[in-house]
Order: C-alpha cells, then structure tokens, then sequence
C-alpha cells in the first residue's frame, strides 16, 4: 500500500513539473511569437491572436468539455491525472503571466522559438507521459473521433487536427512561416518527448544462428549475466533444424557478445536490433 501511494505522489509531482514546463514553454516561446504546434494549446494560441481571449482559459473551456465527452463517449478512463494536468497547466500558465507579465518574449527569433519552446514543450509532455497521465487536447479528440471513424487510426485522426490547427495559425497570422516554424516546434516536441519516456536505456537484441548453441549459451550466462533462450527453427535450404538464441542485452555489452559468438561460432549468423524498452528481469521492474 505504501509503494503504490508513493508512485502515486511521484506521477503527480512528475505532473506537476511537466505541466509548469509546458506553460513557461507557451508563455516564455510559443505564445508570443505565434507558433501553434497543434493541440488544444496550439488552437489557443491561434484564438488569443484572433480574440485575445488567454490561452489558459481557452485550454479550460476547451479540455473540460472533452474531457466530460471522453467519459460519456469512452468511460472513465480518463482519470484524476487527467483532470489535474488540464488544469495544473492553465494554472501555471496564469502564474507566469501574473509574474512575468503578458507581453514576456524569451526571443524574437522564430527558429530560436520554435527549438526550445518545443524543446521545453517536450520534457514538459514527456514528465506527463511518464506519470500515466495527459493534459487532454489532440490525443483525447483522436481518441473520440476514432468511436465514430474507426477507419482512421487515431494517431491519423491526430495528425489531421494538428495540420489543420498549424495551417490556421499561419492563415490568422497571414505568414505562411508562422505554420512552417509551428511544424518545427511540432516535430521537436514529438522527438524530445518520446526521448524523455523511453530514455537513453535502450538495449540490443540479439538472434544468434549456429550449430553451437550450448556453448554460446553457456558463455553469455556465465560471462554476461544474461538470459538466452533457445527457438526452434530450420534452414529451408540445408532442410537442417538449428536453434536460434534470443538474448538482449545493454549497450555495454554488445560487443563482448558479439566477441564471444565470434570465438566459438566463426560461421555464426547474426541479427542484432534495436529495442527501445526492455521490462523484466534485469532490465526495468515492471510497474503494475
């Protein structure tokens, strides 16, 4: 019971950070040089320009509405995290215009803007993610739209909602770059946020071929501390069943893999691939 309300505190302390990450990202980048990177904070950028209405009361009156649709629509998934990143996210976002004022521009420089807004953008996203939460917008519409177009994925459902918010942004603020740097933030954010949830622990996986299984499998255990495991296969040339070792293991030990393999098995063939997430024993606990 104590570990799960700790992890409890820490995905709402990680929302937290994400979310006042996000909105010094608007304020400080994004907001004041008029690059919407799609998204319900995007759209709010493009209605503060049009109406002046703050994006933070936008973001409200835009996610609260979706979020009570993706409940009625979806059921209550869409919990407490949910919620309190919507509303964490406007709150810092009235924060920082209370203390920094509402005409604070970090740097008039569109391509400055559109890299480190995004670049801030995306940790922001990132802590969010990883705390098992969202801050509603794009990602809940897709999911909505999807009950009723199930023949359009919901990243594709996504993808067409952000284009049409960065197209609109350069409409309303007649200068096709706006939308051209908005695509710049956007790519950004996507790249920086998934390296926030998968991180820099990515390991290899590797399939071995040889008519020395047991010996290869003996040298990786004992050497390399690592798991093999033997499947069947057959060579559809030779008709010649031979096993394949599955073994994964981290960056460092790729190449003494590769060393042992080499001195028992010059003949060995090889398939080594890139995993981004490993869960289990000796890898990442598993978090229920």
């Amino acid at each position: 019971m104590k570990k799960i309300k700790k992890s409890s505190l820490m995905d709402y302390m990680g929302i937290t950070f994400g979310t006042f990450l996000m909105a010094a990202s608007l304020v400080l980048f994004l907001e004041p040089n008029t690059i919407a990177p799609g998204g319900v904070t995007g759209l709010a950028i493009v209605i503060q320009k049009i109406s002046g209405i703050p994006i933070d009361v936008t973001n409200l009156a835009i996610n609260i509405p979706l979020f009570i649709i993706g409940i009625i629509t979806l059921g209550a998934a869409f919990g407490m995290k949910t919620v309190y990143g919507i509303f964490f996210l406007s709150f810092f976002i009235r924060i920082l215009i209370i203390f920094l004022g509402k005409n604070i521009n970090a740097t008039e420089d569109l391509l400055l803007a559109s890299i480190y807004g995004g670049v801030l953008m995306g940790i922001g996203l990132g802590f969010v993610f990883k705390s098992k939460a969202t801050t509603g917008g794009t990602d809940l519409a897709g999911t909505i739209l999807h009950k009723y177009i199930p023949n359009l994925s919901i990243a594709k459902l996504m993808m067409m909602i952000d284009l049409i918010i960065i197209a609109t942004a350069g409409i309303v603020d007649k200068n096709i770059e706006t939308s051209l740097y908005s695509i710049i933030a956007l790519y950004v954010i996507v790249k920086v946020a998934d390296f926030i949830v998968e991180g820099l622990n990515y390991a290899k996986a590797f399939q071995i071929i040889t008519d020395y299984p047991e010996e290869i499998s003996s040298e990786i255990i004992s050497k390399l501390n690592r798991g093999v495991t033997a499947l069947k296969g057959k060579g559809m040339y030779t008709g010649k069943e031979k096993d394949v070792l599955l073994c994964v293991v981290d960056r460092a030990q790729v190449s003494k893999l590769k060393e042992i393999v080499h001195n028992i098995d010059k003949k060995a063939f090889i398939m080594v691939s890139t995993i981004h997430e490993v869960l289990g024993e000796g890898f990442t606990e598993i978090n229920k």
